[in-house]
């Protein structure tokens, strides 16, 4: 019957792309949340100190920073579903390094070979782009994110457990040979399963010449960065913003939380085991919401709601600390889909790839203390203010603990200053 809601049909985009491309995140996600929160602990273990955890995380954009606009070319020009198979094999890889490391600087290493598997990361935003209509995109990013969130929901509450019972040192090690073989998984799930959106006539290439690509994709930087319209260059100073914001205090909520407030490592799991819950279950209803009513909204709100962060530094108890996380677990929920979305909504489909070479996918998460310094929301605009943040993060902290929260307050705010004056629904959305 004509206008009539069922759930089936509200949820009939999750399927082809979009399914695959969820179960390989998921897989990729539970270990995320397991390892990456206990990183900075980790390079503690090993020798390191804050300031080297700072570097080690800076370090993670320098191969991105290299190799993210011959991705974008490549994304546009190649076969979309073997290049992000290869570079979830090499990942697999990588993350071996890190489970051998025999000091802090191994894992600074894999941190930097690590970047060069941003070969993937415009692939995949371009085919879930082109996958997913504009009028479900809100609400197909949203899904998909606590779809796989949901599979993560305990990870870090598990891993948090096995370090307090195992010690650091051992535990980090096993939890990473976990993630080499769920990123093997996924890469050979991707390779078997995904399929190309676009007509051959479109340009696909099977094995463009190396030397062409990088020519023509360094080349065509400025050209493509001043074709940018006024609300996408605001899009990318908000995603640049809150990725800085999350460099310079993301590693350090842990140890914070630790040294300053008293938290075991499971306890500081069961808060980001809530944090998820709660972020998965307002996702789906936040999709729905931001394309029923629009992007721009929500992103004004989430980044309001988002001032709270400096908070933490008030924190005295495991409750506290949970209050606060929650309310950032709910800012997300709403701003990374909703940035997304209009990121999708802005950019024509022919020059999707390079584009969000540039500026990633538009998923970048609020207070982000368990990764949210990489992934598809980065791009080569992003990579340098990152690395810049991470560095200066360290030595922000080392100088004194609370201030890195004190900068992201000032950076949330300029955000939210952007937002007010630039950021507009498009009349139209590309498709």
């Amino acid at each position: 019957m004509p206008g009539t809601w069922s759930l089936p049909a509200s949820f009939s985009f999750i399927r082809g792309n979009v399914l695959v491309l969820t179960v390989s995140g998921s897989l990729g996600m539970f270990c995320r949340g397991m390892v990456f929160p206990y990183i900075p602990l980790y390079i503690l273990s090993l020798g390191g100190d804050p300031a080297k955890v700072g570097l080690v995380y800076a370090l993670g954009g320098l191969g991105g920073l290299l190799v993210f606009p011959i991705a974008g070319h490549l994304t546009d020009k190649m076969d979309r579903a073997r290049l992000i198979a290869v570079t979830g094999y090499f990942s697999a890889v990588v993350v071996l390094i890190n489970a051998l490391a025999p000091s802090w600087e191994w894992v600074a290493v894999a941190r930097l070979l690590q970047g060069f598997a941003v070969f993937q990361f415009p692939a995949t935003s371009a085919i879930l782009a082109d996958s997913l209509p504009p009028e479900n995109r809100g609400r197909g990013l949203a899904t998909m994110a606590a779809l796989t969130g949901a599979m993560a929901l305990f990870a870090p509450y598990a891993a948090g457990s096995m370090l307090d019972a195992c010690g650091v040192d051992a535990g980090m090690r096993i939890l990473y040979v976990i993630m080499a073989l769920a990123y093997a998984a996924g890469a050979t799930i991707n390779l078997l399963f995904i399929r190309e959106t676009r007509e051959p006539s479109a340009g696909v290439a099977a094995s463009p010449r190396l030397s062409d690509t990088a020519r023509q994709a360094f080349g065509g930087i400025p050209a493509l960065l001043a074709s940018f319209p006024p609300i996408l260059r605001a899009l990318a100073v908000i995603i640049i913003l809150a990725f800085v914001a999350n460099g310079v205090a993301g590693p350090f909520w842990i140890i914070y939380a630790k040294n300053h407030i008293g938290l075991t490592a499971s306890q500081w799991g069961l808060i980001l085991l809530s944090e998820t819950g709660l972020r998965n279950l307002m996702a789906i209803p936040a999709g729905f919401m931001t394309d029923r009513f629009g992007r721009t909204r929500f992103i004004l709100l989430a980044l309001t709601t988002s001032l709270v962060i400096p908070l933490f530094l008030l924190a005295g108890t495991f409750w506290h600390v949970l209050l606060i996380r929650c309310v950032i677990g709910v800012s997300t929920a709403f701003f990374s889909p909703s940035m997304a979305a209009l990121v999708a909504d802005t950019v024509p489909s022919a020059v999707r790839g390079r584009v969000m070479a540039a500026i990633g996918r538009g998923t970048v998460m609020i207070g982000a203390a368990s990764g949210g310094t990489g992934g598809p929301g980065t791009g080569y605009l992003t990579t340098l203010p990152i690395m810049a943040a991470s560095l200066s993060g360290g030595l922000l902290y080392a100088w004194n603990p609370a201030s890195p929260w004190f900068f992201v307050l000032v950076v949330t705010l300029l955000a939210l200053a952007v937002a007010l004056r630039y950021v507009r629904d498009p009349r139209r959305a590309e498709v």
